[in-house]
């Protein structure tokens, strides 16, 4: 066997939701800062993400975690995520699955109760706090980059659901915020197919239409997501992200459960010390806590922290055969729709 390339992973689920965390075998990425990287992965070279998020060598479900060294000395270590669309600057998720496996595994030495973990992102730092047990990561808690609302109740009118109604927020990356009963869609596993591809359109067709823009980091710019939400009988807010090509995440989804904190603040109906239980498709939860309110740009932006729990599956060696035909991997349309 030989192998011109060879990446050790951790991989880990945060409530179901795959984020498979490079530990070995990752060169730093060029660029100052990690917004640098992460422009350099999206513009320049995206072979590696290719590479680990396309088949055979895995595919459209999950995502993978870069632990580049850090750019400041506040931080223990760099993050980025891939996924079969592009490199992302922040997920809730991922970052719980990488603090996750930084400890479990002693890349950082674990101390109970509390052990702290500071995540350099292209959107800014983000502290982390691990609740430890038995040499298990219980939870984490993270400091999230400050959320704000670019645009309420923007309108887009489409062919196929007529006008949709949604709020356009940063929580890390951008999303699109829509009430999934706009659409006659309750988010259940069995609408699962049909909440991801709506989604999908919709982002294209949001994207396509409106200039997406960070006022202080351009490597932020553009919608990344739709994320659907329903209030649930015990106030807890049911939500679905859709993710390309065309699948829901199965957590309640970090960044956007950020982004809805803004939302909610933007329509009076949280005040700083609030909390919101988020639940995702198949009912894994998130507790966000609305922790102060700051600003963005000329943004008013809410300060929060997301919490959930991820669990350790399996240690994955991935090579690359000089030989193989697939070098960057490939997409088919059954997974990638056309």
């Amino acid at each position: 066997m030989r192998w011109t390339r060879t990446l050790q992973t951790v991989d880990v689920h945060c409530a179901g939701e795959i984020g498979r965390v490079v530990t070995g075998g990752l060169l730093d990425i060029p660029g100052t800062t990690m917004a640098d990287k992460l422009d350099y992965l999206n513009t320049q070279d995206d072979s590696l993400r290719r590479l680990l998020c396309s088949e055979p060598r895995s595919g459209p479900a999950g995502s993978v975690v870069l632990l580049p060294p850090a750019t400041t000395p506040e931080a223990d270590i760099g993050f980025i995520v891939l996924q079969p669309d592009q490199a992302h600057a922040m997920s809730g998720s991922n970052a719980m699955c990488a603090v996750t496996a930084i400890l479990e595994t002693g890349m950082k030495p674990m101390q109970e109760p509390e052990t702290e973990v500071v995540l350099d992102t292209a959107a800014g730092l983000v502290r982390a706090v691990a609740t430890c047990n038995g040499g298990k990561v219980t939870r984490v808690t993270l400091d999230m980059p400050p959320s704000f609302v670019a645009a309420k109740d923007a309108v887009i009118d489409t062919p196929e659901w007529g006008r949709i109604t949604y709020d356009l927020c940063f929580g890390g990356v951008f999303y699109a915020l829509v009430d999934a009963d706009q659409l006659g869609l309750a988010i259940t596993p069995e609408n699962a197919r049909d909440l991801a591809m709506t989604g999908v359109a919709l982002r294209k067709l949001i994207a396509e239409n409106t200039e997406v823009l960070h006022p202080t980091t351009p490597a932020l710019n553009g919608l990344a997501y739709v994320m659907f939400r329903s209030p649930e009988p015990d106030g807890a807010i049911r939500t679905c992200t859709t993710l390309r090509p065309g699948r829901a995440d199965r957590s309640p989804c970090g960044t956007g459960s950020n982004a809805n904190m803004a939302s909610r603040h933007a329509q009076g109906l949280v005040k700083p010390g609030a909390q919101t239980l988020t639940r995702s498709i198949i009912g894994g939860e998130f507790t966000t806590e609305f922790l102060s309110e700051t600003r963005v740009g000329p943004y008013t932006a809410t300060q929060n922290c997301v919490s959930g729990q991820c669990w350790v599956y399996g240690i994955s060696q991935i090579g690359l055969d000089p030989t193989d035909p697939f070098q960057h991997g490939f997409t088919l349309s059954d997974t990638w729709g056309g």
